[in-house]
């Protein structure tokens, strides 16, 4: 089963600040009230590719569960361990071209894909308009695919792995029934959650607007020196 959701945004900002503001988003809550889910960002590697020009980035997010809590309870203790306190990591790959004008985006969750995986893909440009100079486009794909009803169907096979209640409720719904049902739960967790992050850039992009760039690094030099402080 897939699910997929296209939504379009644009941004009143000009492409370069766009992309900044992108990647500086998660780098202190103090300066994005809405990324408090996350819990750490580390840079696995950065280049600009010679030939073209385009620079490559890829990271690595920590973040509370983006596995939604209808989700969790709607999966067997069997698979959840019991609790919902979960943390997961997030692949973030990117790929910038400031010449032409766009940024592609892709993030994956890399734990819970048996259960759910999603894939984000944004494409940033900047408008070809001259009309529109100044302002920033952004595409957004997200893919919700569960394999989870297989597994389960697979496992009931399997009485010892299995509680007798636990078979029946699964055996009733089906698999293609879990699967649905856990991509409809994650899709309206993740277009809320979409809302948010727009949010959290729009408070870093105006930030960069009034304070300019050495402003906003000030304030994440700062903010990090009192989160060692607090450590």
């Amino acid at each position: 089963m897939v699910l997929t959701h296209t939504t379009n945004h644009t941004y009143n900002h000009p492409f370069p600040t766009v992309t900044l503001a992108f990647f500086l988003r998660y780098c202190s809550p103090q300066l994005n009230p809405f990324a408090s889910h996350v819990l750490s960002t580390d840079t696995i590697s950065s280049h600009v590719d010679p030939d073209t020009g385009r620079l490559h980035t890829t990271r690595i997010h920590l973040k509370k569960s983006r596995m939604p809590p209808a989700v969790m309870k709607l999966l067997p203790t069997s698979i959840t361990g019991g609790t919902t306190d979960k943390a997961s990591y997030i692949l973030e790959t990117s790929v910038v071209d400031m010449r032409e004008g766009w940024m592609s985006t892709e993030s994956r969750n890399l734990n819970f894909v048996g259960a759910l995986s999603v894939v984000e893909r944004q494409l940033y440009a900047a408008p070809t308009e001259a009309a529109d100079a100044g302002k920033t486009d952004v595409e957004t794909k997200v893919v919700f695919r569960s394999r989870l009803g297989e597994r389960i169907r697979d496992k009931i096979g399997h009485p010892i792995q299995q509680s007798t209640q636990e078979n029946g409720w699964f055996a009733r719904l089906g698999a293609r029934g879990i699967q649905r049902s856990i991509e409809s739960l994650a899709s309206t967790k993740t277009l809320d959650q979409l809302g948010k992050s727009r949010e959290g850039m729009r408070i870093i992009l105006e930030k960069l607007r009034h304070t300019g760039i050495i402003g906003v690094l000030e304030l994440r030099k700062r903010a990090r020196e009192r989160g060692m402080e607090a450590i």
